[in-house]
């Protein structure tokens, strides 16, 4: 749901998502910590491809050197996402055994790849942006600052709901949501970044301080009071949300969109795939007389016989 506080040049979007990040997460069964880090990358993923005004898809992803490897986000516009994520068992167990298991600790360090492609015709968009051991938000503030000289600030959430049970017991289900805001003024002067990097200036140089416009203080002061509750609560709407924080100098809310857990693997797409390996490459993937694909994203598992692609194996799409 996009917003806009025009007393204070700010716009934003919220993002609640309930049954697709749960159909997401839930076919996979991640450990907790790596489910809640691919849920934050869903919806900051989700917030950033849902702006788009072309159709196409934007990617996110993560390769870094913690226990958490890889993360991949596809957002399909304008309202399809599906994600997966690799990650070391070991590490990871061993990271929660040592109370290591927030976002920046899973990552360690590497980097961020958020890529815009617009089809077969049209150059992709690549922005990129180091990982050094802190979280998504962290990496989202430092994209923004880097590629869009944007004021930006972003929430994340996400959290396991526990349902009572019709005598079965309590069940659970994942829940996410994120808020981002971005001070976009009409004198582009107003829109001065305060927080660049020390590093920037010469050596020996003290780096130029630019003083922050009051509005953009003001709006990033109050994203700040955010708490993860108010972000995935099904009783609280994203209106009343906004309204919550803005209320007092007046918000604008228009037309949400929903969006949907839904892969794009198929059959034949899985078959072309297997078709453009060579003979001999095909020969080698036969295991117990047919070819298996299992897709990353949604687990989907595709069988061929030898005569449908010309040999078999089992494999990971």
């Amino acid at each position: 749901m996009p917003f806009e506080v025009a007393a204070l040049d700010l716009r934003g979007r919220v993002v609640r998502l309930g049954s697709a990040i749960d159909q997401i997460l839930e076919r996979h069964a991640y450990p907790a910590p790596v489910a809640k880090l691919l849920g934050e990358a869903v919806v900051l993923t989700v917030m950033l491809g849902s702006a788009l005004k072309i159709d196409g898809r934007l990617i996110l992803q993560t390769q870094s050197d913690g226990p958490v490897r890889m993360l991949v986000v596809d957002f399909m516009a304008p309202d399809k996402v599906r994600a997966c994520a690799r990650f070391d068992k070991n590490r990871v167990a061993a990271a929660v055994a040592a109370g290591k298991s927030a976002g920046g600790d899973m990552l360690g360090a590497g980097h961020l790849a958020m890529t815009i492609d617009q089809g077969s015709d049209m150059n992709r968009y690549q922005g990129l942006v180091a990982l050094n051991g802190g979280g998504l938000e962290e990496a989202a503030h430092e994209y923004f600052l880097r590629s869009e000289q944007i004021p930006t600030r972003v929430r994340l959430a996400v959290a396991e709901e526990l349902r009572a049970g019709n005598g079965s017991g309590a069940s659970h289900r994942w829940r996410a949501g994120g808020i981002l805001l971005q001070f976009l003024p009409k004198a582009p002067e107003r829109a001065r970044v305060a927080d660049l990097d020390p590093g920037d200036a010469p050596e020996g140089v003290p780096p130029h301080e630019i003083p922050e416009d009051d509005a953009w203080v003001e709006g990033r002061a109050l994203i700040d009071t955010v708490e993860d509750v108010e972000l995935i609560d099904p009783a609280l709407s994203s209106e009343r949300l906004v309204y919550r924080l803005f209320h007092e100098r007046g918000v604008r809310v228009f037309r949400g969109a929903d969006v949907r857990a839904e892969c794009s693997c198929s059959r034949d797409n899985v078959e072309a795939m297997l078709k453009s390996f060579s003979q001999d490459d095909r020969d080698h993937m036969v295991e117990n007389g047919e070819i298996s694909v299992t897709c990353e994203f949604c687990s989907a598992n595709y069988k061929f016989a030898p005569d449908e692609v010309g040999a078999n194996q089992a494999a990971k799409a």
